[in-house]
């Protein structure tokens, strides 16, 4: 059977060409004022999600 591709996972989460999978990092939405610049520099951009659950995402992205 065709698996359903988990609509919330899919939206916070993206798959390199390589296979990895990425996330934005956390703690940049709001009360920014009081966060120094380097601390918002350091929690742009992606970084590669933890090996620990690469497993249970990979069954929440079937086909990403």
């Amino acid at each position: 059977m065709k698996m359903k591709t988990h609509k919330g996972t899919s939206k916070r989460f993206a798959k390199t060409g390589s296979g990895k999978i990425v996330r934005r990092k956390a703690g940049k939405r709001h009360i920014l004022t009081s966060k120094r610049h380097d601390r918002k520099r350091r929690l742009s951009g992606s970084t590669v999600v933890d090996p620990t659950v690469t497993a249970s995402l990979n069954r929440l992205l079937p086909y990403a």
